[in-house]
């Protein structure tokens, strides 16, 4: 029979998990696909398109998945440390740990500044056409992280519901 401990511990675990992987899945189709066309495109069409994405992304429904599974991320961190004996609290605290670096910090660190810059440039400058460049090939590979990072971690919570 499951304790009331064990129940937030599944619920957690569960959600989180599904957080991840729901994020990795928005990460993986980035990077595979969406950039994949944006550099298909004339550089002046694929920035301004990019602007356009990196406006409406800032949305509740992105935003909510996103920090809401941080913010379960740091739940379970609290809940490893308090139950820090038992296997499945490894898995809690790997899957945060690689979910708030890999993916809340990485966006942070590394794609936030880049789509500034990007917000920042003429479309048809000299200039735009090296930032596009530098653009499409860093900002995807960080997305990649960030696609790996969230995949990993719902990996990890995933273990820890049968640990």
């Amino acid at each position: 029979m499951l304790t009331s401990a064990d129940t937030v511990f599944h619920v957690l675990a569960l959600l989180a998990s599904l957080g991840c992987g729901l994020n990795g899945g928005i990460f993986f189709a980035f990077s595979v696909v969406v950039m994949r066309a944006l550099a298909e495109r004339p550089v002046p069409e694929g920035i301004a398109v990019m602007q356009c994405i990196n406006v409406v992304v800032l949305n509740r429904w992105f935003l909510g998945v996103f920090f809401g599974t941080g913010a379960l991320c740091l739940a379970a961190i609290i809940l490893a440390a308090v139950s820090w004996g038992e296997p499945r609290s490894a898995w809690l605290l790997a899957g945060s740990v690689l979910y708030l670096v890999g993916t809340i910090l990485v966006t942070m660190r590394f794609n936030v500044p880049r789509n500034e810059a990007l917000r920042r440039v003429a479309r048809s400058s000299a200039e735009a056409v090296s930032l596009w460049a530098d653009y499409l090939a860093t900002w995807t590979a960080w997305k990649h992280v960030r696609a790996a990072a969230a995949f990993l971690a719902s990996a990890c919570f995933g273990i820890g519901l049968n640990a």
